[in-house]
C-alpha cells in the first residue's frame, strides 16, 4: 500500500464513521427530548402523512362528540320542560274532576285551571338555550325549527317540536286562548287530552333521539380511543430503545474520535525514512 500525507484515507473513513455515529446520537437523543419518533417527514415519510391524516379524523370525531354533548343538553333541556307541562296537565285533570264536587267553588277551580295553563303557555315560549326557543316561539304564533347537529360524519336532525310530535304552535294556542281567555264552565270542560297526547309524543321522540345520540357517542368515543393509539404507534418514541441507541452512539462516537485521532496522526510515521 502507498504511503501519502496530503491524502489519509484511512483518516477520512474514520471521520465519516464518526460522522455516522453522531448523527445517529443526535436523533435518538431528539426523539429522547420530545419523546416522537417521527420528528420530520424525512424521519418516515409516509407514516407522516397517515399519522396526520388520523390526528385530522380524530379531530372530526372529537368535535362531533362535542356536538353530541351539546344536541343531548338540548334535548334534555325541553325534556324538562314538557315534564313540568305533564304534570300540570295532570293537575288541571284533577282540579276538573274537583269540579263535580258540588261542594268545591266552581269559579276558584276555574281559576286555578287558568293559573296552570298560564304556567304551560309561560313553559312554551321561555323554554331556550343561549337564545334559541326549543318548544314554541315566545307568543305561540309559530312553530320552532327543528335544530340540526353533525355527529358521526352526518346531519342529526332534533325534531321533536315538529308538527309530527309536539306541534308546538298549536299546543301553545290550545292552551293560552281556550284555558285563559274562556268562561269558567268552558275552562272546566276543556279537554287535555289531545294537548297531553302531543306532549306524550314529543318526549317518546326525546327519548329516541337520546338513544341514538347515546349510541352514536358511543361509537366515537371507543373511534377516537382507537385512533389515539394508532397515532401514538406511529408518532411516540420508545423511549428505552432510543435511551440504548444514545448510549451506544455515545460511546461509539468516543471510540470513533480515539481512532480518527490515531488515523489522523498516521502519517507521522513517514518522518522515520527522513532521519
Amino acid at each position: 500500500m502507498a504511503f501519502s500525507v496530503n491524502t489519509n484515507l484511512g483518516a477520512l473513513q474514520a471521520y465519516n464513521a464518526l460522522a455516522r455515529v453522531n448523527a445517529g446520537t443526535e436523533k435518538a437523543q431528539l426523539r429522547l427530548a420530545t419523546m416522537k419518533k417521527i420528528n420530520s417527514v424525512a424521519d418516515d415519510t409516509s407514516g407522516y402523512a397517515v399519522g396526520k391524516q388520523i390526528e385530522a379524523q380524530t379531530l372530526q370525531q372529537k368535535a362531533q362528540l362535542n356536538n353530541i354533548s351539546s344536541a343531548k343538553n338540548y334535548l334534555s333541556t325541553a325534556e324538562s320542560a314538557l315534564q313540568q307541562i305533564t304534570d300540570k296537565l295532570n293537575q288541571i285533570v284533577g282540579k276538573q274532576i274537583d269540579a263535580a264536587d258540588p261542594l268545591k267553588s266552581s269559579a276558584s277551580i276555574a281559576k286555578d285551571i287558568r293559573t296552570l295553563a298560564s304556567e304551560i303557555s309561560s313553559i312554551l315560549a321561555n323554554t331556550n338555550i343561549n337564545g334559541a326557543q326549543l318548544l314554541a316561539s315566545t307568543d305561540g304564533s309559530t312553530a320552532v325549527a327543528s335544530p340540526t347537529f353533525n355527529v358521526s360524519g352526518a346531519s342529526f336532525t332534533v325534531d321533536f317540536a315538529s308538527s309530527t310530535y309536539l306541534g308546538s304552535a298549536a299546543l301553545a294556542t290550545a292552551v293560552g286562548t281556550t284555558n285563559l281567555q274562556s268562561t269558567d264552565a268552558v275552562v272546566i270542560a276543556y279537554d287535555t287530552t289531545t294537548v297531553a297526547a302531543s306532549v306524550r309524543s314529543a318526549l317518546g321522540r326525546i327519548g329516541n333521539l337520546t338513544q341514538t345520540l347515546d349510541s352514536r357517542a358511543d361509537y366515537l368515543t371507543s373511534a377516537i380511543a382507537n385512533n389515539t393509539a394508532t397515532i401514538s404507534n406511529i408518532f411516540d418514541a420508545d423511549m428505552a430503545a432510543e435511551q440504548l441507541k444514545a448510549t451506544k452512539g455515545q460511546i461509539g462516537g468516543q471510540i470513533a474520535t480515539a481512532m480518527l485521532s490515531q488515523m489522523n496522526s498516521a502519517p507521522q510515521q513517514l518522518l522515520s525514512l527522513f532521519r
